[in-house]
């Protein structure tokens, strides 16, 4: 390529990029807030069973990717360095900056404070505000931004072919992903053989019923678009009819075990792979998927719309750059249709088991 043609990439990444960081803490601000305040009332002992199912399985799945990418990646060689230092000859033609509002951690917590403000003093009029920015932030993001992504990506590769850092092992992340894949069946298959002997259910029955949610979800991309499908399956494993309405919409939302999967394995397998990056412990990064859970909550419902919502995270907590953020996003983008799926068909699970408890409950 050209240097005009890279140093034009170049300028269109540089761009794209201000406009991501710029992004990140409203869609945490604008998602999180908005989601605590639409909380279902007069449910309270259904909303905290299922946002406990939901968390508990999101932090278990992290934990399992993180014991299974410890055992897989050390079989290959450490050999990605995404620092284009050398790249003195490209610069962009714009020299634009947009700094963010505040910071990740900063839009997190007020998002809590406001959402729950919201929720326990019944404030619509700050609701509508806080919906209708979600909603500024989504079309953003479906219209703009996961539509200029593949340009992004380009121009930080491009980048790193004139720095001299070219990748040269993106087959390993074939196996990365495949690796993802797996664990996401195998997430499936311990959530429902577990839940089938401890509820004395049929585990294959129980998938079986679950499949039209994952293939539709493969489809579709969309936990949020698969809600009517995920209805009719969870209902079809006799989950009352009221848990089910209230358990599944709510989980699309705020249970992304399968994408939890994904961001964990490719994030660890950009840092073992690149030198100047260190790979955590299990217990270094317990803080990380711990806030990973939380930010899920927050992930909007479009494609790739899960690892926007943890860029944020990968940078602050886990030390990215731009060059290991944009394979992050090429991985994910590369998989997100199995993520959603898995994510959708857990979903299935968490209901069975609210509705359990929910007959203790009431009996």
């Amino acid at each position: 390529v050209p240097l005009t043609g890279v140093e034009l990439l170049y300028t269109v990444k540089e761009i794209i990029g201000q406009l991501i960081t710029f992004t990140i803490p409203l869609i945490i601000l604008f998602f999180i807030a908005s989601g605590i305040a639409g909380l279902p009332k007069g449910s309270g002992h259904l909303l905290g069973k299922t946002v406990g199912f939901a968390y508990g399985s999101t932090i278990i799945a992290g934990i399992l990717a993180v014991i299974a990418v410890s055992a897989i990646i050390p079989l290959f060689d450490g050999g990605l360095s995404f620092e284009a230092e050398v790249a003195t000859e490209v610069a962009s033609f714009i020299d634009l900056e947009i700094p963010p509002l505040m910071g990740v951690m900063t839009a997190l917590a007020t998002a809590f404070v406001f959402g729950i403000g919201m929720s326990q003093l019944q404030l619509e009029t700050l609701r509508k505000v806080s919906d209708q920015g979600r909603d500024v932030i989504d079309g953003l993001l479906a219209k703009v931004i996961i539509p200029a992504l593949p340009f992004y990506i380009a121009g930080v590769f491009a980048e790193m072919t004139v720095a001299g850092t070219v990748v040269d092992t993106l087959q390993t992340f074939g196996v990365v992903l495949i690796a993802a894949l797996i664990m996401h069946w195998l997430w499936l298959s311990i959530l429902y053989i577990g839940t089938g002997l401890l509820l004395k259910r049929n585990p294959i029955e129980l998938i079986k019923n679950m499949l039209p949610a994952y293939f539709t979800a493969l489809g579709t991309m969309s936990s949020a678009a698969t809600i009517p499908v995920s209805l009719r399956s969870s209902k079809a494993n006799n989950v009352k009819e009221d848990v089910a309405n209230f358990t599944v919409p709510l989980c699309a939302t705020i249970h992304l075990s399968g994408s939890t999967i994904t961001i964990v394995t490719c994030a660890m397998a950009v840092m073992f792979l690149s030198p100047n990056m260190d790979v955590p412990s299990l217990f270094g990064m317990l803080p990380f998927i711990m806030m990973l859970g939380v930010v899920m909550i927050a992930a909007p419902g479009a494609p790739g719309g899960a690892v926007m919502s943890a860029l944020g995270l990968l940078t602050s907590m886990l030390g990215f750059n731009e060059g290991a953020v944009a394979l992050m996003i090429a991985l994910y983008l590369a998989q997100d249709s199995f993520g959603t799926a898995c994510n959708v068909t857990g979903d299935g699970v968490i209901a069975l088991w609210v509705d359990r408890f929910s007959e203790k409950a009431s009996s």
